[in-house]
C-alpha cells in the first residue's frame, strides 16, 4: 500500500511535533511535509508535480490563516482532489459551517492530551480512507 502524503500547514513548531509524533504512532504509512504558515503551503502546491493526498491546516496562522488559505486552495481546480481537514484549539460552529461551505472536507479539534491526538488522527485517516471509496456517511466534525 503506497503512504498518504500530508502536508501539515501549523506555525506553532511544538504543535507541529506533537502532530508528526502521533502521526507516527499510528497504523496508517503516512508522508508529512511541514510548513509554517499558508503562504509557505501555497508557494509548495504551486511547485509540487505531485500532489498532497491531505492538508491538515491550522486556522490561526500568521500571514495568510487557515479560512483564506482553504479559500485559495477551493479556488484551483488543480487542487480539487486534495482532501482539507482543518485542525484547530477553537470551536465555533458557526466557523466549522462556513469551513465545511468553503470546501472543507473535515474539521478536527485539537485534544490536550497525545493519546487523544493518536485517536482522532486515526479516526480522521480512516473517514478519509472511506469518503474515497465512495461513502460520504462519515462525521466532519471530529472532536479530541
Amino acid at each position: 500500500m503506497k503512504p498518504i502524503t500530508i502536508y501539515l500547514a501549523e506555525d506553532d513548531a511544538d504543535d507541529r511535533k506533537f502532530f508528526i509524533e502521533a502521526m507516527k504512532a499510528i497504523p496508517v504509512h503516512t508522508i508529512i511535509t511541514e510548513f509554517k504558515n499558508g503562504i509557505d503551503l501555497m508557494d509548495r502546491l504551486f511547485l509540487d508535480t505531485s500532489l498532497p493526498d491531505a492538508i491538515f491546516l491550522d486556522l490561526r496562522m500568521p500571514l495568510m490563516d487557515g479560512f483564506e488559505c482553504l479559500m485559495d486552495i477551493r479556488s484551483f481546480s488543480q487542487f480539487s482532489r486534495i482532501k482539507i481537514i482543518v485542525y484547530s484549539a477553537t470551536y465555533h460552529e458557526r466557523e466549522v459551517r462556513q469551513l465545511k461551505n468553503d470546501g472543507a472536507n473535515q474539521y478536527l479539534q485539537k485534544p490536550g492530551t497525545y493519546n487523544q491526538l493518536k485517536t482522532i488522527l486515526y479516526k480522521s485517516i480512516q473517514c478519509l480512507s472511506k469518503n474515497e471509496k465512495g461513502n460520504s456517511a462519515e462525521p466532519f466534525v471530529i472532536l479530541g
